[in-house]
């Protein structure tokens, strides 16, 4: 498989000439969406779902499916017709991946702000997406991790906390776009110096196989 890390939250998967896009928001470079097969939607967040780019790559290739929780499908009526649901425990497969759903709720933000749902989605038994959670997926090897490493609903001890529990071959920066490059400089030391794996911070459009 080849992974592109995209802005902020987006990863887009490639094999064997099917692609497939997790969390394509308002952070993310259109590119990000070239040539989709299938879209695989977290929550309902705008720097993980951006409803007018993905009405736009569905105008270029009507075939594309886009999966995400009940909850979300209910807010994509623009997108009728194309929305697959799942919930939390189920697999699936999307533009011949296999994919399956873990977690349920996104991170708490603040006891006043009330929660969305959000799914983990786990990509060939090997790439694993939380969306805004810590969710660890149980019973699994994960080889690679994307972790979120920013962000008002977290802070770097969860992040490191979160990489040692699912102990992944390696680890890349996820939800990285609200950070500066002085505080990209500080979490990239300190993530690669406690990650207990190898672990990178990938410039968005870069892939790695």
């Amino acid at each position: 498989m080849r992974l592109t890390k995209y802005g902020h939250a987006c990863v887009r998967v490639e094999e064997d000439g099917a692609v497939l896009v997790v969390d394509p928001g308002n952070l993310t470079e259109p590119a990000a969406l070239d040539g989709v097969d299938a879209v695989l939607i977290t929550h309902e967040h705008a720097d993980h779902l951006d409803v007018d780019a993905l009405a736009e790559a569905l105008d270029r290739r009507p075939s594309v499916t886009v999966h995400t929780h009940p909850d979300v499908a209910s807010k994509l009526d623009a997108l009728a017709g194309v929305v697959r649901t799942v919930s939390s425990g189920e697999s699936f497969e999307a533009a011949g991946f296999a994919v399956r759903a873990y977690g349920g709720w996104h991170a708490e933000i603040h006891p006043e702000i009330p929660r969305v749902v959000n799914l983990g989605f786990l990509v060939n038994d090997s790439v694993y997406h939380p969306g805004d959670s810590f969710d660890v997926p149980e019973a699994v090897e994960v080889d690679t991790l994307f972790v979120p490493i920013s962000g008002p609903w977290l802070k770097l001890a969860d992040s490191v906390s979160f990489v040692r529990a699912v102990s992944p071959r390696r680890a890349y920066a996820l939800h990285d776009g609200l950070l500066g490059d002085a505080g990209l400089t500080v979490y990239d030391k300190n993530m690669a110096l406690l990650a207990n794996c190898d672990y990178a911070r990938l410039v968005p459009g870069t892939a790695v196989d």
